[in-house]
């Protein structure tokens, strides 16, 4: 048995605030069932299981949620996130005031399952390229508002995370070429207006002219767009370690391996966090005086 490190020290503000936010929308003023049924000073155990296998991620965020209600809850882990679980495997062991382990539980558990659906999504595309260097990328298909959780819980699956953000790396796409007239337009524009910032530059190249001009222009770092096999094959080739290639568009687990055999250096998957399952976990209830 394993007891989490203190939260405030290990999760980031982005979370805590997301954390607070789904409170606010579920608790509201108060849990209005709870606070009229269950004593103040009742105390209650139970477990957290999961109901089916897959990758664990999010205990540490679970336990902020119950500890945001109330600092006298005892979350001891028995597992690590990352970890892979098999059903009816139990996961923490939970206690403390009955109330707020009621008005908690749902909170904490959408965000385990959730995290926990993406965690192990992305654990499947890792083991699928396995052997080749393809690393496996998340998007910014993220649910509004939990882009921070959701890239954590790939990060937890295995994966690696693409740009967070529109801010922290420039990602020059079909619709910036056709308004600037042209990828080397585009890419003069981006490094113009860059004033030292150091944001990574990446070009969208729809076909293979469009990565040998990237090539040519310095680009560092190519995204082959719906191209097939055999084109990013060939894309490969003309880059020659030049530049490193991200495959990207319509990537699923049947052809993700064929995709990472053509030598590219990254794979973007948006339904690591726009399609993933939720893993399915449960609170099951052992004690209450």
């Amino acid at each position: 048995m394993t007891t989490q490190p203190e939260v405030a020290e290990t999760l980031p503000r982005e979370i805590l605030a997301c954390i607070e936010r789904a409170l606010d929308e579920d608790v509201g003023p108060g849990d209005a069932t709870t606070n009229r049924i269950i004593a103040p000073d009742t105390v209650m155990s139970g477990h957290i299981i999961a109901k089916q296998s897959g990758v664990v991620a999010g205990l540490e965020v679970a336990w902020a949620v119950f500890r945001r209600v109330d600092e006298r809850v005892s979350f001891n882990a028995r597992v690590a996130d990352g970890a892979w679980v098999e059903n009816r495997q139990t996961l923490t062991a939970v206690s403390g005031p009955a109330r707020a382990l009621l008005t908690a539980e749902r909170t904490a558990l959408n965000f385990l399952g959730r995290m926990s659906g993406i965690a192990t999504l992305t654990r499947r595309f890792v083991d699928a390229v396995a052997g080749t260097r393809a690393v496996i990328l998340d998007t910014r298909k993220t649910a509004p508002g939990l882009r921070v959780v959701d890239k954590l819980a790939v990060r937890l699956g295995g994966g690696q995370n693409h740009r967070i953000g529109l801010y922290d790396m420039i990602l020059i796409k079909d619709n910036h070429i056709d308004l600037a007239g042209s990828l080397a337009e585009a890419v003069r524009r981006a490094r113009a207006a860059s004033r030292g910032d150091g944001l990574e530059i990446e070009v969208e190249a729809r076909t293979l002219a469009d990565v040998q001009a990237a090539l040519e222009l310095g680009v560092g770092r190519i995204l082959l767009d719906n191209m097939t096999p055999e084109t990013m094959r060939e894309a490969v080739s003309v880059c020659a370690g030049r530049a490193r290639l991200e495959a990207s568009g319509n990537v699923t687990l049947e052809n993700v391996r064929q995709i990472a055999e053509t030598g590219v250096d990254y794979i973007s998957v948006g339904a690591l966090t726009h399609s993933a399952k939720v893993l399915d976990v449960s609170f099951l209830w052992t004690e209450a005086k």
